[in-house]
C-alpha cells in the first residue's frame, strides 16, 4: 500500500514537472504568431530558439548558489512564478530586442527550475525508498500534450495570443497553488555524498563521477533532441516515405519514451539504475544502428522505437545520481543536458551537410552507445525493495 505522505508529495512533485512542459510548449506552440507580430525573419527566430537554451546552459553559477541559499522548495516556487511572469510578458512584448531578453531569463527560470524540481525528485525517492523520478519525468511530456492541445483550442476560439496566455497562465499557477502544499523540504545530502572536492573555494573543479555523469546526461539528452528535430526528415529524405508517414518518426519515439517512463520506475526498482540505464542506451544505440542499415519504413520505425523505448530512463537515473552528490554536481549536470540538447540536433546537421543524413543519424546511435559506456564507470547506488504497508 503506498504511503500517504509519499502519494501527496509525488504528485506536487509532478505538478512542478507538468507545469515546465505546460509552460515551455505555451510559447513554443506559438512561434508563427510572435515571427508575424514581430516580423522576424528565419535566422532571428532561431537566434531567440537559442536565446532560451543558452539561458539555461548558462544558469549554472546561479542555480548552485540559489540551491544552496533557498533550498529546493523555495527555488521550485520563485522560479515558477518567475515563468508565469514571463510568459506573461512575451504575450505582450512591443520589439525584438526585448523578445531576446524575455526569452533569454525564460532560459535562465527553466534552468533554475529544473534542477530545484529534479532535487524533489531525488529527495523523494531517498526519503520514502521508493522510485518515483521516471513517472515525474512522464508527467512533463503529459504538460507538453496539453499545452499543444490548449493551444490548438485556443486558436480555434480568437487569434489573441494574450488571451491564450492569460488561460495558461491561470492554468500554471492552479498547478503550482497545488504543488506548494505538498513539496518536501529539501536538505542538501551530507558530506560524504557530495562529490566536489573539499577546498576552500567556493567555485572547484568538478570531480570525475560527475563528469562522467555530466557526459551521460549530454549525450542522452543529444539523443533526444537529435531525434526531435531529424526523424521526419530522415524518413521523407532517405528512407522516401509519404508525407502521411513521416511526421511517424516523432510520434513513435514520442509515445514509446512517455510509455517507458511510466515503467521504467519499476524497471529500477527490479534491477537497478545502472543496469538500466546502460541496457536502454544500448538498445537505443544499437536499434538505431541496425534501422539505418537495413532501410525501409518499417525497420526504420522499429528502430526509432528503440531509441524512445531505451533512452526514456536516461535522463530521470542520471538525475537522480546527480543529485545525490549534492546540489553543485545537480547543477551542471543539468547544465550539461541543456547544451547536449542544443547541440544535437546542431551536431546532426553539420555532418548530414558534410556527409549525408543516414551518417548524421548515425551520429545520435553513436551517443547513445557513449551513454552506454559513461554509464559503466558510474557509481550507480544501489536499491534496496520499498518498505511494505
Amino acid at each position: 500500500m503506498e504511503d500517504p505522505g509519499f502519494r501527496r508529495a509525488k504528485w506536487a512533485i509532478a505538478a512542478l514537472f507538468c507545469f515546465l512542459g505546460l509552460q515551455y510548449a505555451t510559447w513554443a506552440a506559438r512561434l508563427p504568431a510572435l515571427k508575424a507580430r514581430l516580423d522576424l525573419g528565419a535566422g532571428e527566430l532561431g537566434l531567440l530558439l537559442m536565446a532560451c537554451g543558452a539561458g539555461a546552459a548558462a544558469s549554472f553559477p546561479l542555480v548552485a548558489v540559489l540551491m544552496r541559499r533557498l533550498g529546493s522548495r523555495r527555488l521550485s516556487l520563485v522560479s515558477a512564478l518567475c515563468l508565469v511572469a514571463l510568459l506573461a510578458a512575451l504575450s505582450v512584448v512591443p520589439d525584438y530586442p526585448l523578445a531576446l531578453l524575455v526569452i533569454c531569463g525564460d532560459g535562465v527560470a527553466v534552468g533554475c527550475l529544473n534542477v530545484a524540481m529534479n532535487a524533489q525528485g531525488a529527495a523523494l525517492e531517498s526519503a520514502y525508498g521508493r522510485t518515483a523520478m521516471s513517472q515525474l519525468h512522464a508527467t512533463f511530456s503529459a504538460g507538453l500534450l496539453a499545452a499543444a492541445l490548449l493551444a490548438s483550442g485556443a486558436t480555434a476560439v480568437t487569434s489573441s495570443v494574450p488571451a491564450h496566455f492569460a488561460v495558461a497562465a491561470a492554468l500554471l499557477l492552479l498547478l503550482l497553488g497545488y504543488a506548494r502544499q505538498g513539496l518536501l523540504r529539501h536538505t542538501e545530502p551530507g558530506p560524504a555524498q557530495v562529490d566536489t572536492p573539499k577546498t576552500g573555494s567556493r567555485w572547484a573543479v568538478p570531480a570525475g563521477t560527475t563528469l562522467l555523469m555530466g557526459c551521460a546526461m549530454a549525450f542522452g539528452t543529444i539523443t533526444e533532441g537529435a531525434m526531435n528535430d531529424w526523424s521526419t526528415l530522415y524518413l521523407k529524405d532517405v528512407v522516401k516515405a509519404s508525407s502521411a508517414v513521416a511526421p511517424m518518426g516523432i510520434a513513435v519515439v514520442s509515445v514509446m519514451m512517455l510509455l517507458a517512463r511510466v515503467r521504467a520506475d519499476h524497471w529500477r526498482s527490479r534491477w537497478g539504475d545502472g543496469r538500466v540505464v546502460r541496457t536502454g542506451s544500448a538498445v537505443a544505440g544499437a536499434g538505431l544502428a541496425l534501422a539505418l542499415s537495413a532501410g525501409g519504413v518499417v525497420p526504420t520505425l522499429l528502430g526509432f522505437a528503440c531509441v524512445g523505448l531505451g533512452a526514456a530512463a536516461v535522463t530521470p537515473c542520471v538525475y537522480v545520481a546527480a543529485a545525490e552528490r549534492g546540489s553543485d554536481a545537480l547543477a551542471l549536470v543539468a547544465a550539461m543536458g541543456t547544451t547536449g540538447l542544443l547541440a544535437g540536433p546542431a551536431l546532426v546537421g553539420f555532418v548530414a551537410g558534410a556527409g549525408g543524413l543516414t551518417l548524421g543519424m548515425a551520429t545520435v546511435a553513436a551517443s547513445s552507445l557513449i551513454v552506454t559506456a559513461a554509464a559503466l564507470r558510474i557509481p550507480w547506488r544501489e536499491r534496496v525493495p520499498a518498505p511494505t504497508g
